[in-house]
Order: C-alpha cells, then sequence, then structure tokens
C-alpha cells in the first residue's frame, strides 16, 4: 500500500462539517469534532485500513470511498487523543510512519474578483454547500493528493468568515472553491499555502 495523504483535523469547523453533511456516505462529523484523512493505493485496500482503525479504537467512520485509482478513509471523534490514535495504528499496519505521507502540490489556484451573475448561477447550481453572489470574490484550487483539500477548506475557515461552496477530496486531484470579498479571500488564501507549506513528507 502506498500512503498519499494522511491528515488530521483538530477542530473541524461548521461549514465544513455542514458540507460533509451533505456528502458523506457513512456517520455523518458534528462541529467541533477532530478528524483524520487517510487516502491510500490500491483504492479497495482502504477497506482493511477502515478494520484496522475500527477495531482499535472509537472514532466514527464518515466517509469510506473507493475511485478508480485510490481509496479515502475520513474518521472523527470529539476526543482528539482516540483520533490520532486511528492513524497511529494505520500508520504501524502499513508498516510507515507518517514521513510515508506526499507532500501536497497545488496544481492551480485563482482568484477571479467581481464575478458576473451569470457566472454566480453556473458554480451555484453545482455546489453542494454555501452560494455566491454576483460581485463577490472567487477562489478555486486544485491540490494533489486530493484529501488535503479538506485541511485547505477547514484552514480557510478558520482565517476568515468565507462561503465554502464545494470540496472534493477523493480522485486524482483535490478541488475547492470559496467564495466572500477580497480581502476575506486574501486571508483564507494565505491560510491555504501556509497551512500546506507546513504538511511535511515525499
Amino acid at each position: 500500500m502506498e500512503l498519499r495523504t494522511f491528515s488530521y483535523i483538530d477542530i473541524l469547523q461548521p461549514q465544513l462539517t455542514g458540507f460533509f453533511q451533505t456528502v458523506a456516505s457513512g456517520f455523518m462529523p458534528l462541529e467541533r469534532q477532530a478528524a483524520l484523512f487517510v487516502e491510500i493505493a490500491p483504492g479497495i485496500a482502504i477497506n482493511r485500513i477502515t478494520d484496522v482503525a475500527l477495531k482499535a479504537t472509537r472514532v466514527i467512520p464518515g466517509m469510506q470511498i473507493v475511485e478508480r485509482a485510490y481509496g479515502l478513509l475520513e474518521v472523527h471523534s470529539y476526543d482528539q487523543g482516540e483520533v490520532r490514535q486511528a492513524g497511529e495504528v494505520i500508520l504501524q499496519h502499513m508498516g510507515v510512519d507518517e514521513s510515508a505521507r506526499m507532500k501536497p502540490k497545488i496544481l492551480s489556484e485563482q482568484v477571479i474578483t467581481g464575478i458576473e451573475g451569470y457566472h454566480s448561477q453556473l458554480i451555484n447550481r453545482m455546489r453542494h454547500g454555501d452560494m455566491i453572489a454576483e460581485k463577490q470574490t472567487l477562489y478555486t484550487l486544485e491540490v494533489v493528493p486530493a484529501a488535503y483539500a479538506a485541511i485547505c477548506a477547514n484552514e480557510a475557515e478558520k482565517a476568515a468568515p468565507v462561503h465554502l461552496m464545494e470540496v472534493i477530496t477523493f480522485g486524482a486531484v483535490g478541488r475547492l472553491w470559496l467564495g466572500g470579498n477580497e480581502s476575506e479571500i486574501e486571508s483564507a488564501q494565505q491560510a491555504i499555502r501556509n497551512c500546506l507549506a507546513a504538511i511535511t513528507g515525499r
């Protein structure tokens, strides 16, 4: 198994929590819980990772996704110690430490100010989260591995009262859409960059 993403979230923020509640196929997270995202290859092997984490700890699985090439597991709990223990048993099972994960890489990052009304309509039709209004600023991000998009969204929400419209945490590329005024987006963008730069790995 290849470890692609290994990412703790200390405190799930309200919008990101609500977003996962709209898309989670497992047991939905709640605000202020801690979470762990693990992404591996091959994808089907995520079942073994899920088994190891659930038998050793009291974490709750929110998402287990098997797509073409990769598998994603998200677990959460109010007890940060349980979440970190789940991470430790996963790493032990794989025979690696945290340094085996991949460093995140930004593939695309765009800030578009004063979006037009028809543009906002197109975005609002596809989002699972909040909406963006005409003339607001749009921020988009593509990152690999995909699961790092979750911590990007969480850190952005901590930094500024942005609107979280969509976040994709699985597949070949992670994606994030945020809306807000220009200064809010600037703060969120800097928080995302700082977060990704602090993640070590291969």
